[in-house]
This record gives structure tokens, sequence and C-alpha cells, in this order.
């Protein structure tokens, strides 16, 4: 088991009428989320994957579906040149972030991907 606590929360619905969480708000959630990193905007937050290859690349993105299912917050996903993934977390109904992307990055953190080399 995690010792990350956002691993043993659920995400919240969310229907737009929330405000989105500050910068320094953000900074706070990134302590507990190593290697996601904080867009320029403060609107959402990614992380980068230099995966083995193509098929480690795919089974990876299926074991995020599974968590964005099972989460009901879903990520947008971009895999490029056959192995390199950006997962990209935000809150699209209230334009920015909020627990819910803190909670599908430590969950999706806790996953072993196979990587090739230093991500």
């Amino acid at each position: 088991m995690s010792d990350n606590p956002l691993t043993q929360r659920k995400c919240a619905p969310c229907e737009g009428h929330a405000a989105p969480m500050s910068e320094m708000e953000a900074r706070g959630f990134l302590k507990m989320t190593p290697l996601w990193e904080l867009d320029e905007s403060g609107k959402s937050i990614s992380r980068a994957y230099r995966m083995k290859n193509f098929m480690a690349a795919v089974d990876f993105i299926g074991q995020v579906a599974g968590i964005a299912e099972d989460e009901g917050h879903h990520p947008d996903l971009h895999l490029t040149g056959y192995r390199n993934l950006r997962i990209v977390l935000s809150t699209h109904a209230i334009g920015g972030l909020s627990e819910n992307d803190f909670i599908v990055a430590a969950k999706v953190g806790e996953l072993a991907p196979e990587l090739k080399g230093e991500n």
C-alpha cells in the first residue's frame, strides 16, 4: 500500500461549480505527485514517459485508462514517436486544476510501466 494519501482518495464529481485551485495550492499537491509538472498557465499538470516500445506504451495507456474510468476523471493522452507518452490532467469543467487531477496523478504514479532510459 502506498504512503501517499492521495492514492487512498476517490475523485469527487465535478460539475463546474467549484473554483480551480490556486497555483500555491497546486504546488502543495505537486509535492505528493513526484515527476508531475505544473504547466505555465497553472491550469494543468503533466508527466512525460519514454516507454520501452510501442506495445509497452499501449499497455500502460490501458492501465491509465482503467484508473481514469474507476475515478470518472480522464486525462489527455499523447503518444508520439511510437513510445513517447505525455499524460496531461486538468479539470475541464472548471477550466483548471482540482484535487481530482492530483488523485489520478498519484494513482498513475503507482503504476510500473516498462520504460526506456530515464524519465
